[in-house]
């Protein structure tokens, strides 16, 4: 086995497009993006195939590359049953979207460019995945921020996605600054990045009944996560990253970015192990994430904000079954999440295909006769999302909430009533959208096959993925704190009805209400609808004050009167002020020289007689 080249074939796809894409046709472009991602794909599948059912772990050691001191780091990358579940999310789901991608993206003038990013963007994704210590982990980790920033931003001629491109660069910069931190800090304590050495290290050390060394390690990794996998409170770029094209959407929030933060703190679940205050403070983050974005999507207008907020308050979950001990639950739900979450953002972007563009959910209605395969397709995703028995979220959000109703019950009941919420604001838009009479100003027409067939592939995938037993099959390796309670699966099942009904209520049955209803929350609406003015706050008590202390202090104070007058220009002023005086000694006058030869001949003699005269 050869598992560098898993994330090599898109990275020469990258290079390919990138550097010829320009001169050849779409269609060839089309075929080197797909096909190296196809090819991983289906390299991972043998992959798979040689190492079940034992499933041992496997590492390569390609090369050493930072050799210092104590510390030793080699490119080594590795498998085991943790990370092929990733594998299999990331090139599986993110083939679907490549394939989505050649209609949604045909008309765009910079073709290339965008499959040229797709494609970095797997390598990077697929890099982080395999390796095998935490600094090559973050090479991957940085890379797929970059990506992310030229994904976003790709429409980089217009200002709302050039500074959604920014947001999410600059916040992911503050979490990996805490990353950075961490990774610093488990070099200093175990003498190795090594993920295999350090669980070796930990494993004979006692569990932290205070904060010590590993609940810094851990909580400083968290950081990293909360800016990658947009938790509190460095979330707010991931909202702003609709900028970017639809299928942009779907692999950052589905197969790759976000999902980074999650499968870091499950790859080290060691650590966490041995520091539960900082397994506390990772489940009460995610716990209230999921409720804070349960709630804002519950007011959006626009429907792949309302799906990016979904997106925010799923990984908040994955987080409480991480945060409980349900290490494999919380990656179950990754994994179904991809497959539901990828059908919600393609089946938007269908959605807008057929629209002409049109984005706001006020401006559409009745679509079901017209897009018949986005209706039925979505759907399914709707209903997955909500935890509807049977179909796949149902199997992965409810193994986490039974985790929390064993290990932590009050973090169960808000679970179960965020679980709710969701299935009213997922159906809210999906009524929205298919029900009613039609309100907006477009033909609508249903998306050619290149983007339906993958929506029926990501259908079957969100129906039926739930009956892949992962769990069971991380369990040797990431067990369960908590078993399946019969109780907690009804109660979580019953608020997601309950939360279908209501949306149906409100949307179709009497839609009136609705109207009223927001009419009567009055200010409760409004700090919903603009998101608890959190940016607001992040400009006025951030931003603001950078900006002012930089204009102030360091342009005004700093750059222009110390470094501009007293250094740079002030010493250009000395120097010409000696420059112009010294300038009258090179006048061409010969009785000039001579003059300054005779009154300087004197000069050393008469310092001369003087030093004499001394001695």
């Amino acid at each position: 086995m050869i598992l560098w080249l898993i994330p090599l074939f898109p990275l020469i796809g990258f290079l390919l497009n990138g550097l010829f894409g320009r001169r050849i046709s779409k269609s060839l472009v089309s075929v080197i993006a797909v096909g190296s991602v196809a090819v991983s794909f289906l390299y991972v599948i043998a992959l798979l195939a040689r190492i079940w059912p034992v499933a041992t772990p496997y590492a390569e050691h390609d090369f050493t590359w930072i050799q210092s001191g104590f510390l030793q780091i080699g490119f080594d990358l590795f498998v085991d049953r943790l990370n092929t579940v990733m594998l299999l999310v990331v090139t599986g789901v993110g083939l679907i979207i490549h394939v989505y991608s050649i209609g949604y993206m045909h008309d765009e003038d910079s073709y290339y460019r965008f499959f040229s990013y797709l494609n970095l963007f797997m390598f990077f994704m697929l890099l982080l995945v395999l390796s095998s210590n935490l600094l090559l982990m973050f090479v991957g980790w940085e890379g797929v921020g970059l990506c992310s920033y030229l994904l976003i931003g790709y429409y980089f001629r217009e200002d709302f996605a050039t500074n959604a491109g920014n947001k999410a660069f600059i916040f992911n910069r503050i979490g990996d600054f805490g990353f950075s931190l961490g990774i610093f800090l488990t070099a200093i304590t175990f003498k190795t990045l090594d993920f295999g050495k350090i669980a070796a290290a930990v494993a004979t050390m006692p569990i932290e009944a205070k904060a010590g060394a590993l609940t810094a390690i851990t909580v400083l990794l968290f950081i990293g996560a909360t800016g990658k996998s947009a938790q509190i409170p460095l979330y707010v770029w991931l909202p702003d990253a609709m900028a970017g094209p639809t299928p942009v959407s779907a692999l950052i929030h589905a197969a790759t970015m976000v999902t980074a933060g999650v499968y870091m703190v499950a790859r080290v679940s060691f650590l966490y192990d041995h520091a539960p205050v900082a397994m506390t403070l990772v489940a009460v983050i995610g716990l209230f994430t999921a409720v804070m974005a349960a709630t804002i999507g519950m007011a959006q207008t626009d429907i792949k904000r309302v799906y990016a907020y979904s997106t925010i308050s799923q990984l908040g979950y994955m987080f409480l079954g991480a945060g409980v001990g349900a290490y494999s639950a919380g990656i179950f739900h990754l994994m179904t999440h991809a497959f539901f979450k990828a059908l919600l953002f393609l089946g938007a972007g269908s959605v807008i295909h057929g629209l002409g563009g049109e984005q706001d959910l006020r401006h559409m209605g009745g679509l079901r006769r017209a897009m018949p395969i986005t209706f039925y397709t979505l759907g399914i995703a709707s209903l997955a999302i909500s935890g509807f028995p049977g179909f796949s979220g149902f199997f992965s959000k409810d193994a986490i909430l039974s985790a929390a109703y064993t290990n932590a019950p009050w973090m169960f009941w808000i679970g179960a009533i965020t679980a709710g919420l969701t299935a009213f604001y997922v159906f809210r838009a999906y009524f929205l959208a298919f029900f009613g009479s039609y309100r907006g100003h477009h033909h609508p027409h249903e998306s050619p096959r290149i983007i339906t067939i993958p929506l029926i592939v990501l259908a079957i995938l969100a129906a039926g993925g739930g009956f892949i037993n992962v769990p069971a099959w991380l369990s040797p390796q990431l067990p369960m704190h908590g078993q399946e309670n019969g109780t907690a699966m009804a109660i979580s099942a019953a608020f997601g009805i309950i939360g279908i009904i209501v949306a149906w209520f409100l949307y179709v049955a009497r839609p009136s209400l609705a109207e009223s209803a927001r009419n009567a929350l009055g200010p409760i609406y409004s700090l919903v609808f603009h998101k608890y003015f959190v940016d607001e706050l992040y400009q006025g008590a951030v931003r603001k004050p950078v900006e002012g202390i930089s204009r102030l202090v360091l342009w005004r104070g700093v750059d222009e009167n110390v470094i501009d007058n007293s250094f740079v220009n002030g010493l250009g002023r000395t120097i010409r002020g000696w420059g112009a005086l010294l300038r009258h000694l090179q006048s061409g006058s010969i009785r000039n020289y001579a003059t300054w030869v005779f009154a300087g001949s004197l000069l050393v003699i008469f310092v001369l007689g003087l030093v004499g005269g001394l001695r």
